[in-house]
């Protein structure tokens, strides 16, 4: 019996002390166990915030508009019927100097993708070199060595794949603004073009009322010479002979600036283009449905880009989130090194050498934090920014289709002011050659037909312009099939 007890306290008691070694042994690896655990907890926290909610509002339809749903051209602008404001829309979308500053910030952005998303890939470098050494009180000798470097970190949370995503998209949004500059230049084109025909309308019918006046001033003046005018008469047609005549200088030059303009926008000096124009009568204008909201969000290059840049803020909060977790690294040497140089390469001077690293964030004064909550306030900024681009591409279409509409019957209008006017001012000529009217009639019939002729000018470029502008404000045209339904990455390799 006592023999025994004997056994079974030895036995008690080496258990004990296995116990207390194996805890002793491994609190190391316990630690790092809970130490995980905790890592693990803390992603939970950290990965459990989402980004706010996008529900922007989408109406079903335009409130100008008829309905209709049908894409336009991909050239829309061949619309006007104009050769010439087409080769010269052709010729800007080749040389105009913003267009090829846009292609040069895609390049860019393509080039900081490569360099965000390179720790994505093992970095291998070549290390050799030749010495010739005297230690202390040793003899001279020398010393060869090749090897070759590698690192790699192992992204296990995501960290490096999410700011290689961030970059990608930030390269796309580079590229649908290239687009937006592309779409600007076009109607910066288009705009000038009809300004240019503006000033030639104006500047002929100013010359044309000028003409006029010259007429009636020279029946005044025969019939002064004959007693039944008088000096007054005389003075107030010429007066308004004077008026007419200094208007022609301003649309003279409105119509060489605007050819300056237009010269800058096809990439060409001023003094070498040459416009040849004619009058906004001769275009024709196109009729532009502008279909339903829900597609402005795939045709806007503006909207296109700001959604890309929202996924590039995603993307960017999600590799902040990802820094708060340990940083896992294989770093490896191989190579051969050796005394002699002819035995460099013989596998008895073999080496190599492997490593593990992790490296967990413990204190950092909160940068971690800081990081992080810097991306969410960008997030949140381009979250907004992103529903502002949308409700203001259907402020565009809208404001675009009621000065359609309002344009339409503005000219119809103002023709018939016009012709009401100059039938008065035929009858007042004619009148005053036979000697029954006054002048004063004929002075205010001048004055009436002169100025409705010019508004009748403005009122068709306006509804020009507003054409022009509910093409930009759909975003020039329908993207190709296909483009729109591949997301915003759909053209992240192409430069259009």
């Amino acid at each position: 019996m006592t023999v025994a007890l004997k056994v079974g306290r030895m036995f008690d008691e080496s258990r004990t002390r296995a116990l207390v070694f194996a805890a002793t042994s491994l609190r190391p690896f316990f630690v790092a166990f809970l130490g995980l655990c905790l890592v693990q907890m803390l992603s939970g926290c950290i990965l459990g915030t989402e980004r706010p909610d996008l529900a922007p509002d989408i109406p079903p339809k335009y409130g100008a508009g008829n309905g209709e749903s049908a894409p336009p051209a991909l050239d829309w602008w061949r619309g006007f019927r104009s050769r010439e404001l087409t080769n010269m829309i052709e010729e800007a979308q080749a040389a105009n100097l913003d267009i090829a500053a846009a292609i040069g910030r895609i390049m860019q952005a393509d080039a900081q993708a490569k360099i965000i998303g390179a720790p994505l890939l093992p970095e291998v470098d070549f290390a050799g070199f030749a010495q010739r050494v005297r230690p202390p009180g040793g003899p001279e000798r020398n010393v060869f060595q090749a090897a070759l470097n590698a690192s790699y970190e192992i992204d296990f949370w995501g960290k490096n794949r999410a700011a290689s995503r961030a970059a990608q998209e930030t390269a796309v949004a580079s590229r649908f603004n290239k687009e937006v500059v592309v779409l600007s230049t076009i109607a910066a084109v288009g705009n000038s073009y009809f300004l240019v025909l503006t000033a030639q309308d104006r500047l002929r019918i100013a010359r044309q009322n000028f003409e006029a006046a010259n007429r009636v001033l020279t029946l005044i003046k025969q019939r002064f010479d004959a007693g039944t005018a008088s000096q007054l008469d005389v003075a107030q047609q010429q007066s308004l002979v004077d008026q007419v005549r200094a208007t022609i200088p301003l649309f003279d030059q409105d119509l060489r600036q605007n050819i300056a303009i237009l010269a800058v926008l096809i990439g060409r000096p001023p003094v070498l283009v040459v416009v040849k124009g004619g009058s906004l009568y001769r275009l024709s204008i196109p009729r532009v449905t502008p279909g339903l909201p829900s597609e402005l969000l795939f045709q806007r290059p503006d909207i296109r880009a700001a959604e890309a840049n929202l996924a590039s803020a995603d993307a960017s909060v999600e590799s902040a989130r990802a820094a708060f977790f340990p940083s896992i690294s294989l770093t490896g040497q191989g190579g051969y090194q050796s005394n002699v140089l002819k035995l460099l390469f013989t596998p008895q001077n073999a080496f190599y050498n492997l490593a593990v690293n992790v490296t967990q964030p413990l204190l950092d004064g909160f940068l971690l934090e800081g990081q992080l909550e810097l991306t969410q306030g960008r997030q949140f900024e381009l979250l907004k920014t992103y529903c502002q681009s949308i409700l203001a591409g259907f402020r565009d279409v809208e404001l675009a289709l009621i000065a359609i509409a309002d344009g339409a019957e503005r000219e119809r209008l103002q023709q018939l002011v016009v012709n009401s006017s100059r039938e008065a001012f035929n009858l007042a000529e004619t009148r005053l050659r036979e000697g029954t009217v006054d002048l004063v009639t004929v002075l205010q019939t001048q004055q009436t037909l002169f100025t409705a002729e010019d508004n009748h000018v403005l009122a068709r470029l306006a509804r020009l312009q507003a054409v022009l502008s509910l093409f930009q404000a759909l975003g020039g045209s329908w993207l190709p099939p296909g483009v729109g339904a591949g997301g915003v990455g759909a053209n992240a390799n192409v430069i259009r």
